[in-house]
């Protein structure tokens, strides 16, 4: 009860939340270069990762823990407006030491759920929904197509519109991810001045690796489609 109704236990649940979703975006990037160095070993993954009881499970908590980050970033972002009052309208100035990303959390936040919701679209709902309607007799999509990974990512990057909302997607993820994950630390405990540096420098260049790898495989992807002439038009 204590984690839910103090804003001390919101901050730390949303910080654990973060860190959860962090490390299941390194899976999800690893997994990802896996197309372009092994087409067949990716789709292999898609199919191991399909409408499995056990990847029905992961989907269930990583969506769990993705909703409840959101929920606690809204109600974090409203009880710091609801405690600064009158305040809030009457400070114009911000201070330089302050970084764009921390002044623009939530507006980065909406944006990156945005994007999610795309990248739900373009893969989630034509792969693994479509194997689990199709579990129970109704049709969504092309079930033989589900497990296909490659084909998805092939269509949804030869298209120049989808493949720079996903760069801009990544850039915004980028941003609020390099400042929630020193924030994120420093809430659960990691304060020391030294340290918090180093962690910080980490965590940047980790986050770093991380968008870098996705974005790889979106040019790389929208690059093969201009070569083979399978690029759509605008």
């Amino acid at each position: 009860m204590w984690l839910i109704c103090s804003s001390i236990g919101r901050k730390l649940l949303m910080s654990v939340t973060g860190v959860f979703l962090i490390l299941f975006l390194t899976f999800h990037c690893v997994m990802n270069l896996v197309v372009i160095f092994s087409p067949e070993g990716y789709d292999a993954i898609c199919k191991f990762l399909g409408a499995n009881w056990y990847a029905l499970a992961g989907t269930a908590v990583l969506a769990g823990g993705f909703l409840l980050h959101i929920l606690l970033a809204f109600l974090l972002y409203w009880q710091n407006l609801k405690a600064r009052g009158k305040a809030a309208y009457a400070v114009t100035a911000k201070p330089k030491e302050v970084e764009w990303a921390s002044q623009n959390m939530l507006a980065l936040g909406i944006t990156v759920a945005a994007f999610l919701l795309l990248h739900f679209w373009n893969f989630w709902a034509k792969m693994q929904l479509v194997e689990i309607l199709h579990g129970f007799g109704m049709e969504f999509g092309d079930v033989s197509k589900a497990a296909d990974g490659v084909y998805h990512i092939r269509n949804t990057f030869a298209c120049p519109v989808t493949a720079a909302l996903y760069l801009v997607g990544l850039g915004a993820l980028w941003f609020h991810l390099t400042h929630g994950f020193w924030s994120a630390l420093q809430t659960i405990g990691i304060s020391n001045q030294v340290w918090f540096k180093r962690w910080r420098c980490i965590g940047n260049t980790y986050v770093t690796l991380v968008i870098l790898g996705f974005a790889v495989v979106v040019v790389t992807f929208f690059v093969q489609s201009l070569c083979n002439g399978t690029c759509c038009a605008l």
